[in-house]
């Protein structure tokens, strides 16, 4: 190989490698908010879990045991309606 071929090939590597890691960069940042957005998630749902347990034990008045029953069914079903909200917006992009 002469020069010009090493200089033609070494370009081409500082090329690859840019952009390597420019999509390494965009992927990391992506990661990022995501994991941040779910930690965020996470604590609002474990606030609203408090208030939605204080309240279902306010009405219902019985056994401990049945009001976090019925507490479960709500977040669950609170939850199960938020997944599917969130899976059609997903697929419409």
């Amino acid at each position: 190989m002469n020069k010009k071929e090493v200089q033609i090939r070494r370009q081409i590597l500082r090329e690859r490698a840019k952009a390597s890691t420019t999509k390494f960069q965009r992927e990391f940042r992506r990661s990022l908010v995501t994991a941040i957005t779910a930690a965020f998630g996470f604590l609002i749902a474990l606030v609203w879990k408090d208030v939605i347990t204080e309240y279902v034990n306010a009405i219902t008045k019985i056994s401990p045991v049945q009001s976090q029953l019925i507490s479960a069914l709500i977040v669950t079903l609170v939850g199960v309606i938020g997944i599917l909200i969130v899976s059609k917006l997903g697929v419409e992009e």
